[in-house]
Protein backbone atom coordinates (compact mmCIF):
# COMPACT_ATOMS: atom_id res chain seq x y z
CA UNK A 1 0.00 0.00 0.00
CA UNK A 2 0.84 3.35 -0.43
CA UNK A 3 2.20 6.00 2.02
CA UNK A 4 3.71 9.03 2.54
CA UNK A 5 5.03 10.15 6.04
CA UNK A 6 6.05 13.85 6.38
CA UNK A 7 8.38 15.08 9.00
CA UNK A 8 10.66 18.18 9.82
CA UNK A 9 8.07 20.56 10.31
CA UNK A 10 7.89 23.27 13.62
CA UNK A 11 8.42 27.08 14.43
CA UNK A 12 10.89 29.30 13.24
CA UNK A 13 11.28 33.11 13.28
CA UNK A 14 10.99 35.49 10.36
CA UNK A 15 14.14 34.81 7.98
CA UNK A 16 14.76 31.64 9.59
CA UNK A 17 15.18 27.75 7.56
CA UNK A 18 13.54 24.61 7.82
CA UNK A 19 13.57 21.43 5.92
CA UNK A 20 10.66 18.90 5.24
CA UNK A 21 10.73 15.83 4.38
CA UNK A 22 8.02 13.13 3.10
CA UNK A 23 9.11 9.09 3.27
CA UNK A 24 7.28 7.39 0.09
CA UNK A 25 6.79 3.93 1.01
CA UNK A 26 4.78 1.48 -1.87
CA UNK A 27 5.86 4.01 -4.82
CA UNK A 28 8.76 3.96 -7.48
CA UNK A 29 11.50 6.44 -7.67
CA UNK A 30 10.88 7.93 -10.59
CA UNK A 31 6.80 8.65 -9.36
CA UNK A 32 6.61 11.96 -9.43
CA UNK A 33 6.13 14.07 -6.38
CA UNK A 34 5.36 17.46 -5.11
CA UNK A 35 4.99 19.86 -1.67
CA UNK A 36 1.50 21.69 -1.08
CA UNK A 37 0.55 24.08 1.71
CA UNK A 38 -2.79 25.34 2.81
CA UNK A 39 -3.35 28.00 4.96
CA UNK A 40 -6.28 28.91 7.48
CA UNK A 41 -8.74 30.02 5.43
CA UNK A 42 -7.10 29.26 2.00
CA UNK A 43 -6.96 26.75 -0.97
CA UNK A 44 -4.80 24.32 -1.08
CA UNK A 45 -1.89 25.29 -3.42
CA UNK A 46 1.17 23.74 -4.97
CA UNK A 47 5.01 24.81 -3.70
CA UNK A 48 6.95 22.96 -5.29
CA UNK A 49 7.12 19.82 -7.40
CA UNK A 50 9.56 16.57 -8.62
CA UNK A 51 9.10 14.92 -11.70
CA UNK A 52 11.84 11.98 -13.40
CA UNK A 53 10.50 12.25 -16.61
CA UNK A 54 10.63 15.01 -18.95
CA UNK A 55 12.77 17.67 -19.71
CA UNK A 56 12.02 19.93 -16.58
CA UNK A 57 12.37 17.89 -13.52
CA UNK A 58 11.59 21.15 -10.85
CA UNK A 59 8.59 23.60 -10.48
CA UNK A 60 7.85 26.00 -7.98
CA UNK A 61 5.13 28.56 -7.37
CA UNK A 62 6.17 32.02 -8.30
CA UNK A 63 6.19 33.33 -4.38
CA UNK A 64 9.08 30.90 -3.04
CA UNK A 65 11.29 31.01 -6.01
CA UNK A 66 14.56 31.54 -4.89
CA UNK A 67 13.78 30.66 -1.48
CA UNK A 68 12.55 27.03 -1.59
CA UNK A 69 14.46 23.71 -2.76
CA UNK A 70 12.85 20.79 -3.78
CA UNK A 71 15.12 17.53 -3.94
CA UNK A 72 14.73 13.71 -3.68
CA UNK A 73 17.02 10.83 -2.27
CA UNK A 74 16.05 8.60 -5.07
CA UNK A 75 17.43 5.27 -3.23
CA UNK A 76 15.74 6.25 0.04
CA UNK A 77 12.33 7.59 -1.93
CA UNK A 78 12.65 10.69 0.51
CA UNK A 79 11.35 13.80 -0.70
CA UNK A 80 12.70 17.30 0.49
CA UNK A 81 11.58 20.55 0.50
CA UNK A 82 14.53 23.14 2.20
CA UNK A 83 13.07 26.49 2.82
CA UNK A 84 15.30 29.11 3.53
CA UNK A 85 14.17 33.37 4.31
CA UNK A 86 10.65 31.87 5.89
CA UNK A 87 8.26 34.75 5.78
CA UNK A 88 4.85 34.61 8.28
CA UNK A 89 2.77 34.19 4.88
CA UNK A 90 4.67 30.88 4.43
CA UNK A 91 2.61 29.79 7.63
CA UNK A 92 0.42 26.76 6.80
CA UNK A 93 -0.20 23.19 6.86
CA UNK A 94 2.24 21.66 4.17
CA UNK A 95 1.58 18.31 2.61
CA UNK A 96 3.30 15.89 0.93
CA UNK A 97 1.63 14.14 -2.59
CA UNK A 98 2.96 11.45 -5.09
CA UNK A 99 0.86 9.60 -8.05
CA UNK A 100 1.74 7.11 -10.13
CA UNK A 101 0.44 8.09 -13.63
CA UNK A 102 2.56 8.94 -16.68
CA UNK A 103 2.83 12.66 -16.35
CA UNK A 104 5.77 14.37 -17.93
CA UNK A 105 6.07 17.68 -16.07
CA UNK A 106 6.18 18.54 -12.58
CA UNK A 107 3.21 19.49 -11.39
CA UNK A 108 1.52 22.03 -8.81
CA UNK A 109 -2.44 20.81 -9.82
CA UNK A 110 -4.08 19.02 -7.08
CA UNK A 111 -5.93 17.15 -9.54
CA UNK A 112 -2.79 15.98 -10.62
CA UNK A 113 -1.95 13.85 -7.07
CA UNK A 114 -3.92 11.14 -5.68
CA UNK A 115 -2.15 9.82 -2.75
CA UNK A 116 -1.37 12.25 0.21
CA UNK A 117 0.58 12.47 3.45
CA UNK A 118 -1.48 13.88 6.61
CA UNK A 119 0.08 16.65 7.01
CA UNK A 120 2.96 18.48 9.46
CA UNK A 121 2.22 22.30 10.54
CA UNK A 122 5.09 24.90 9.78
CA UNK A 123 4.11 28.33 11.63
CA UNK A 124 6.56 31.61 10.59
CA UNK A 125 6.26 33.64 13.39
CA UNK A 126 8.34 36.37 15.71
Amino acid sequence: AQELVESGGGSVRPGGSLILSCKASGFSSNDYMGWFRQAPGKAREGVAAWNERGRTHTRYVDSVKGRFTISKDKAKNILYLQMDSLKSEDTAMYYCAADTLDLRIPSLANRDYRYWGQGIQVTVSS
